[in-house]
């Protein structure tokens, strides 16, 4: 097993000088402000997915709407809790989550949807997830090991948007359109 770089005597008098640093400390190998920014597309792009789901729960109709509704409802309540993980950990790093509505779809990765029929919802909350799919596997590897705590968070999220594909194809098998 390797040696502590520092000594503990060093850790302690550091923790007490950088107090108002709070979890932040020089072990912290990535760039804060680029990763509360990352955080903060995040956020905003599962705050969308949460307004395209509700829009899609809403609107859904037609002969197999009860259950594809279901699924939108489900989804949306997910996604919800992925904003509130995300805006708590941009808290955590020192930031401040966006929530501003003016420019919420223009940090987004993926795209409101109004679409009228239950395929083409189907289809497009598909490729929404497709979108949160590549993009968080895309910020899980540059996170790599400089914050373990926001790449756990964004493994977790990566987890679910994968499930969420996975519901959505097989809807989309399901539903003629």
């Amino acid at each position: 097993m390797a040696e502590f770089l520092t000594d503990i005597k060093t850790i302690r008098e550091r923790a007490r000088v950088e107090i108002g640093k709070g979890p932040i400390t020089d072990a912290y190998g990535a760039d804060l402000e680029r990763v509360i920014q990352v955080c903060n597309e995040a956020l905003a792009t599962e705050i969308v997915c949460v307004l395209r789901y509700k829009r899609h729960y809403y609107t859904a109709s037609g002969i197999q709407a009860e259950s594809v509704a279901a699924e939108f409802l489900e989804h949306s309540a997910d996604e919800q809790e992925h904003a509130d993980k995300l805006a708590a950990r941009i808290i955590q790093l020192g930031g401040e989550p966006d929530f501003n509505p003016d420019t919420l779809t223009s940090r987004s990765h993926s795209q409101y949807d109004a679409s009228r029929g239950l395929a083409d919802m189907i289809k497009e909350d598909l490729v929404a997830e497709r979108i949160a799919v590549a993009a968080y596997t895309e910020i899980i590897q540059w996170l790599g090991d400089k914050d373990v705590t926001t790449r756990r968070i964004f493994e977790e999220l990566l987890a679910k948007e994968e499930e969420h594909a996975d519901d959505m194809k097989s809807l989309l098998e399901r539903v003629p359109g």
